[in-house]
Parts: structure tokens; C-alpha cells; sequence
């Protein structure tokens, strides 16, 4: 059988003051009314039966979870105790697939992206799960064409063709500098690396256990107790003593055979409020307004953000990002927003986790 694992157990740091560590960006409602996770569940359409769709998330999340995807199984529902990265939320799910469907192949899909056209995403999510299919021991990645010489994505460079639309996945590169960034754009032989991935769930489960032999030993002992254990001291404990890596650093640079199926889609990583503004349209002044009551008088290219009706009024002031929220507004200049994770310090010394 064919399943689905969304990862949606991200914090969204650079979204605050509306992606909160019990609320998380991934269900943020700000997408005509859809929440982040809503759109990645509907993109698995047609392309994975209900019943075989699964998220890992943080523990903390599951009854939210829950409620924004009702028509998912509660068992589907894969509570993490911490975050340990993507490599060992992802040999979790693996491992608890396996005892269920030994022989069955996995796709791997996020929760922080908008992804267009539909039709462009499952041609290609088709693809790769055929080639895992084909190719039984291989690894495989989808690629982003990309449309601009982007440094804060990572990149995965196209190899020779073995099938149509699927290739050898040559080096992996994480955020390069801008010169190299436009080397590689010029090329045409470099993808974003969309952190999306198809595969068997025994060539993951192998990898895993040659790249990271402890944590795959230790994944298996949770999955096995899974059912009976989870939300217990036992398996936080666990769980925190695994070593903490991500999939690309731990597994894909490092397998013996990774390919790679070119996925082409408009893809945004929506780690930023300027990133949120660019998937709409600005006004004649620049100005983007994700909120329902607005007021912009003599204002240029700010970004206003509220969830509720609250009115939100910007008179004579340029290039500012304000997001308000129930019990926190934020104002930075838009150059700054990258800087908004850095206030989680600030914000616990001063007024402890109250804010969080």
C-alpha cells in the first residue's frame, strides 16, 4: 500500500506573535479561512486513501490536529514528546508503518509550504512513488525549479537520467551564498530541495540503520511499545536521547542511492511574514493587508496582520510588518523580520513563558 506522512510538529519562531508554541504556525488560519495543514492534507487528494494519511506532530498538538483534519483516524495521529528533527520524526513514523505494512512505500510531505498548480504537484507526487516503487532501495527526492537565486533554501543537483522525469541526485547544498546561489540558477542542474520524499518503507528503515544506527535501534524499540507507552516518562526519555539530526544531514547526504524527480510548482516556504505577504497581492502603495479591517492613509509597502476584526490603522508609516493578535502586537521594519526568533529569549527573561 501507498501511505502519506504529513510533518507538521514545527514552532514557527519567525511568526509570532500568531504562531505560538501551542498554536503553531501549520494552523494558522490565514489562507480564506484554511489553515496551513488544511491545504497539505487537501494537496494528498486523490493521491492517498484517507485511512492511509498520517501526520506526526508534537504531542501537544494532537487534539488540535485532530480538529483541523477530522476526517483523518485519531490512531493516524503521531504525538512526538520533543522535537528531535526531521530524521528521527520520520524513522518514527517509518518504524510505526512497518509493523503495519512491511512492504508498503511512504511519502514524505510538509506542513509550511503553499504549493501550486494541484495538478503539477500530483503528476510529480505520482512519479516519485512509482520510482520508489521501480527502484526498491533508492531514496527519493523531489527538486523545485527554481525561479530565482534563492540562499535560504537548499539545493540538490540533477545526476544522469535513469527513467523519464527521474535522475541520479548528484550534491547537496544548504543555503549557499548568493554567488553560488546564481551559479547554480545559470546552470539549470541544481532544484530547491523540497524536503519532500518518496520511498519503501524498508529502503528508509535500512538507511536509517546504516547512517544512524543508534537512533534507528531506538525508534524501533519506541514503535514497538508505541500503543501502550506514548505520553509516558518512558518514552519521553527515550526520545530525548536521540541523537538530533535532520533527514538531509543525517540520511540523504549520505545514502547509498538517492534520486531525484523534478517537481515544477510555484513553492513558498512560508517561514516569514514577508514570505506570508508575497502570496498576495500588494495595493497601489505596496502595502499588503492579511486582516479584515484596515486603514492605510499615506502608508507604503507595510504588512498588516490580524486573524480577528480588530481594525488595524496605519497612517504615514512605511515598510513596517504589524501583527496583532489577542494579547501581543508586533511592529518591526520588514527588514527585521528575520530577527523575530531572536526575541524569544527577551521575551521569556522578561515576562517568562507567558507569551510563548
Amino acid at each position: 500500500m501507498r501511505h502519506a506522512v504529513i510533518m507538521a510538529g514545527g514552532a514557527g519562531t519567525r511568526l509570532w506573535p500568531l504562531s505560538r508554541k501551542m498554536r503553531p504556525k501549520q494552523l494558522m488560519r490565514l489562507f480564506d479561512g484554511a489553515s496551513l495543514l488544511q491545504l497539505a492534507r487537501r494537496r494528498l487528494e486523490g493521491l492517498f486513501a484517507p485511512e492511509n494519511i498520517w501526520v506526526i506532530t508534537s504531542a501537544h498538538y494532537i487534539d488540535l490536529v485532530a480538529e483541523e483534519l477530522p476526517d483523518l483516524r485519531r490512531e493516524n495521529l503521531i504525538g512526538e514528546p520533543m522535537g528531535r528533527d526531521t530524521a528521527n520524526a520520520i524513522g518514527l513514523a517509518a518504524h510505526l508503518l512497518a509493523l503495519r505494512d512491511p512492504d508498503g512505500t511512504m511519502g514524505v510531505f510538509t506542513a509550511d509550504h503553499l504549493i501550486s498548480p494541484q495538478d503539477r504537484f500530483a503528476d510529480a507526487i505520482r512519479g516519485g512513488l512509482e520510482a520508489a516503487e521501480r527502484f526498491p532501495e533508492s531514496l527519493i527526492t523531489f527538486g523545485i525549479t527554481p525561479d530565482s537565486p534563492h540562499t535560504g533554501y537548499g539545493y540538490v543537483q540533477r545526476g544522469a537520467q535513469v527513467a523519464p522525469h527521474v535522475f541520479r541526485a548528484g550534491k547537496f547544498k544548504e543555503k549557499p551564498t548568493r554567488e553560488v546561489a546564481e551559479t547554480y540558477l545559470k546552470s539549470g542542474e541544481y532544484y530547491w530541495n523540497s524536503g519532500m520524499f518518496t520511498w519503501r518503507i524498508s529502503a528508509i528503515l535500512a538507511e536509517l540503520e546504516r547512517d544512524l544506527p543508534k537512533n534507528a535501534r531506538t525508534l524501533k524499540e519506541l514503535a514497538r511499545s508505541w500503543q501502550d507507552l506514548a505520553g509516558t516518562d518512558e518514552t519521553a526519555g527515550k526520545f530525548e536521547s536521540l541523537h538530533k539530526i535532520s533527514i538531509d544531514y543525517g540520511v540523504m547526504e549520505k545514502a547509498a542511492s538517492v534520486l531525484l524527480v523534478e517537481m515544477n510548482c510555484r513553492w513558498l516556504d512560508l517561514g516569514s511574514w514577508t514570505a506570508i505577504a508575497s502570496t498576495r497581492e500588494p495595493d497601489s502603495a505596496g502595502n499588503v493587508a492579511i486582516a479584515t479591517s484596515t486603514l492605510l492613509v499615506g502608508a507604503r509597502n507595510n504588512i498588516l496582520v490580524s486573524e480577528s476584526d480588530h481594525l488595524i490603522v496605519a497612517l504615514g508609516v512605511n515598510d513596517l510588518v504589524v501583527v496583532h493578535s489577542d494579547d501581543a502586537t508586533l511592529v518591526c521594519h520588514r527588514d527585521h523580520v528575520q530577527q523575530i526568533k531572536d526575541l524569544a529569549e527577551l521575551r521569556e527573561a522578561q515576562f517568562g513563558v507567558r507569551f510563548e
